[in-house]
C-alpha cells in the first residue's frame, strides 16, 4: 500500500529574483542602460554586456556598462537610466504564469522573498503596480543592504524570516544571482529566459535551469 500523504517540502523559503526572472524587463534595460550611456558621451554598450550587469545595483551596473564614462557623470548617467526606464515601466508584465506558480507555492507553505538589484523605490512601484504585495513575505534591494553577489541581501531575508540556508533556495536569471546563493550557502534554481545565457549557469551548480515559468513551477512543485 502506498503513502498517499503530501511530501514535506525540501525549502521553507524560495527568494527570486525580480527583473527577468518574474518580470519581462530585460530587453527594456538593455534599452535603457544603453541609451542613458549614450547620452552622457559614452560608447553604446552591446546588447551582450548591457545585459551581463542586470541584477547588480544600479551604481555599479552603470559603471560596468560604460567603462569609459568618467566617475564624475556617474550621477547624470543614473538619471538618465531613470528617466527612460520610467518612461516605460507601465508597460512591463509578468511573466505568463508567475502568479498562478507564487500561489500554488504560497498554497503549499512555502516562504516566498524577493532579492533583486532594484531600489527600493523600483521594487515597491513593480509590487503595487502588479498587485504583488501580498504574495511576498519579505524583500531586499540593492539599495538597503550589499548588491549581489554579496550574500548579505539573502543573509538577511533568511533571517528575517528564521529559515536556516539549507532550507533556502534562491532562483533567478543571472550568474549574479546564483553566484548570491553559493556566497550565502543556498541552493539555487537558474531559469534561461533571462539577461543572462544558462550555459554561463554550470559552475554554480543549480539544482535545475527552468526554460519558462510553467518548467519552473513544474519542478518546484515536484522536487522543492
Amino acid at each position: 500500500m502506498t503513502d498517499s500523504s503530501p511530501r514535506p517540502p525540501r525549502f521553507d523559503l524560495i527568494a527570486f529574483d525580480w527583473d527577468g526572472t518574474l518580470y519581462d524587463s530585460t530587453r527594456l534595460i538593455v534599452r535603457c542602460i544603453q541609451a542613458a550611456v549614450i547620452d552622457v558621451g559614452g560608447a553604446k554598450p552591446t546588447e551582450n554586456d548591457a545585459a551581463w550587469v542586470i541584477g547588480l545595483g544600479l551604481a555599479e551596473a552603470l559603471a560596468r556598462a560604460a567603462p569609459d564614462v568618467p566617475k564624475e557623470k556617474y550621477a547624470e548617467l543614473g538619471a538618465r537610466y531613470r528617466y527612460h526606464y520610467l518612461q516605460h515601466q507601465d508597460d512591463l508584465v509578468l511573466f505568463d504564469g508567475v502568479l498562478q506558480m507564487l500561489d500554488a507555492l504560497r498554497a503549499r507553505g512555502h516562504k516566498l522573498a524577493v532579492a533583486t538589484g532594484k531600489s527600493r523605490r523600483g521594487l515597491n512601484e513593480a509590487l503595487k503596480s502588479v498587485a504583488l504585495r501580498d504574495r511576498f513575505d519579505a524583500s531586499r534591494t540593492a539599495d538597503e543592504t550589499f548588491g549581489k553577489p554579496h550574500p548579505r541581501m539573502l543573509l538577511e531575508l533568511m533571517e528575517e524570516l528564521d529559515v536556516p540556508a539549507e532550507r533556502t533556495l534562491m532562483i533567478g536569471d543571472t550568474t549574479h544571482d546564483l553566484q548570491l546563493a553559493t556566497n550565502a550557502g543556498c541552493a539555487s534554481v537558474g531559469v534561461s529566459y533571462g539577461a543572462h545565457e544558462p550555459s554561463s549557469f554550470d559552475e554554480f551548480k543549480p539544482l535545475f535551469v527552468a526554460h519558462s515559468v510553467p518548467a519552473l513551477e513544474t519542478w518546484l512543485l515536484d522536487n522543492a
